[in-house]
């Protein structure tokens, strides 16, 4: 008999889920001859044998089934407990008291009141400002909302109960509007079905939505959280209650060449860009854009820069008629005067300008660095510049926030300094590399951690998310050092868990299925990280006040 091991970080890439096997001694033949023993756990860790039977192993409120930890749920009867449980904690812990409306500094300095969020340097650090005056540093937590699906198809023996299309419960299954771009779904419509949503039907019955909006508001409040985050819902901000920020999403025609985690990188040059993101800015009118509760406006989210000139050589290899293409043709016709001049410089044999028009192939990049490196930072600062106007012609009283920087090279960490009012990073390091975060050297914007978060396998999930910690006291001590070392940074005005609620246990439509939520699935808080939030959030103001 051979053993293979699995580690449970997730169930294997083939089932769609974020899974890896590994062997214990020499691979497997792909037909195998003889019976295997399957083993699973984590590394480092002695194995343990795969449940048997294995199928199903979701239970019908989204929980793993062969494992029993703290909080979970046993039984749809646990949930009017757990709300009543909860009612009574937040009547025990209110907001924290040095706190206004906003949730900004009410007992520390009077700036000037605009009616609206702001930014501004005060006492060598840099600060927001609420609308009454007050300084505020925004503590936020992403994706406030009702969960996410997870997808169905394929694997509905993973599930020990889903829905008949009669229950009440079947309007949760939903249908994927547009075709998954990642991973085991790729191409595909799946069906899908979210079980955190489901389950606060079970919690709070029919009027589900209205009584979780209004909740989260108030565990924000008692939690000691001050903002709304990213990817939130727009039911839930927009009661007003909460200071928030906008995530900024639009169609827009992209440089075909360039790469991205998420999408490639937008063309710039064409037209339809700039038409598309103040027609999206323009949505925000009578919404977003006027109201005193919100912060600004995140354009974009991890977009691909790739090095620093990743972007010119990506229009470069893009067809003939790419706008990008053709606007950097013009710029070296305009240096170079003749194509025979351009040849001489890059070392290429191209008989005209319309030959390298046509070219997939870029240069030797050593020889055409200048160039290619003028052309990437031209590229980043018309993104930058397009966004900042747009955010102004539609919402001028607002701030733009960057685009959530994952990867960063220099010349658009410059350009996003001149530009934005504050700029944006997703940053998962451990609190102690996120100490020592620098834009570019010397830098001295305002920034602000779009995501950060960490994650533990000690409550029945499979995946700890980015940055893994060992159980849910250690993921509670690196939240709260990690807000306390952007507390103490001087040119941090914020930084932002991902996110409310965890990952579905069998994946969204990526795959990602992260325990790296304040709330479980079952909506049930997790008191380790609630407690530590609460501890942090009752300090904010003093440790930034004290802040070096």
């Amino acid at each position: 008999m051979q053993t293979m091991r699995f580690c449970p970080v997730a169930l294997a890439i083939g089932l769609g889920v974020c899974l890896f096997a590994e062997p214990a001694a020499a691979a497997p033949a792909k037909k195998p001859d003889a019976d295997h023993q399957l083993l699973f756990g984590m590394r480092g860790l002695p194995p343990k044998p795969w449940p048997d039977p294995l199928f199903p192993f979701i239970d019908e409120f989204g929980q793993y089934i062969h494992k029993d930890w703290p909080g979970k749920v046993h039984s749809a009867s646990d949930f009017a407990a757990r709300k009543e449980e909860e009612a009574n904690d937040l009547a025990a812990h209110p907001a924290p008291r040095d706190w206004d409306q906003y949730g900004g500094w009410k007992d520390g300095s009077a700036l000037k009141a605009t009616g609206f969020f702001r930014v501004e340097k005060y006492e060598g650090k840099w600060w927001l400002v609420d609308p009454e005056g007050r300084l505020f540093f925004s503590n936020g937590i992403d994706c406030v909302r009702w969960g996410n699906e997870t997808p169905l198809d394929g694997r509905e023996n993973w599930f020990a109960f889903l829905p008949d299309e009669k229950s009440p419960f079947a309007a949760f299954y939903s249908k994927w509007a547009k075709p998954i771009n990642k991973d085991y779904y790729k191409g595909k419509t799946p069906r899908g079905y979210n079980f955190t949503a489901a389950n606060l039907l079970r919690k709070y019955g029919e009027d589900w939505k209205d009584a979780s909006a209004d909740l989260a508001h108030r565990r924000l409040r008692s939690w000691g959280v001050n903002t709304v985050g990213n990817w939130s819902s727009e039911a839930i901000y927009l009661l007003r209650r909460t200071p928030y920020v906008v995530a900024v999403n639009y169609a827009t025609p992209n440089i075909a060449g360039s790469q991205g985690m998420w999408k490639q990188f937008p063309d710039v040059f064409d037209p339809d860009f700039e038409k598309g993101l103040r027609q999206r800015m323009a949505a925000e009118k009578g919404k977003s854009a006027e109201d005193p509760w919100c912060i600004g406006y995140f354009i974009d989210n991890e977009l691909g820069w790739g090095k620093e000139t990743s972007l010119a050589a990506a229009a470069l290899a893009s067809p003939p008629k790419q706008a990008a293409k053709v606007a950097f043709v013009e710029d070296l016709k305009a240096k170079y005067k003749t194509i025979e001049a351009l040849n001489a410089a890059w070392g290429t044999p191209c008989e005209s300008w319309d030959a390298l028009l046509a070219a997939a192939e870029g240069p030797d990049e050593k020889k055409a660095h200048e160039d290619l490196l003028a052309f990437n930072t031209r590229i980043a600062e018309r993104y930058f510049q397009l966004c900042r106007d747009a955010v102004r012609e539609s919402a001028p009283n607002h701030l733009y926030l960057g685009c959530r920087f994952a990867g960063l090279n220099e010349p658009a960490a410059r350009a996003a300094a001149h530009y934005c009012d504050v700029v944006s990073k997703n940053l998962y390091k451990r609190p102690e590399e996120a100490a020592k975060f620098e834009l570019f050297p010397g830098a001295e914007c305002p920034l602000i951690i779009g995501e950060f978060h960490f994650g533990a396998l000690d409550r029945g999930m499979f995946h700890t998310g980015l940055v893994p910690m060992k159980s849910q006291e250690e993921r509670a001590a690196a939240y709260k050092a990690y807000v306390e070392a952007m507390l103490r940074h001087p040119l941090m005005v914020g930084c932002h868990w991902f996110e409310y609620g965890d990952e579905p246990t069998t994946g969204r439509f990526d795959g990602e299925n992260y325990q790296i939520g304040f709330l479980d699935n079952c909506d049930t808080p997790y008191p380790e990280t609630i407690a530590a939030a609460r501890a942090v959030g009752a300090e904010l103001y003093e440790i930034r006040g004290k802040a070096d």
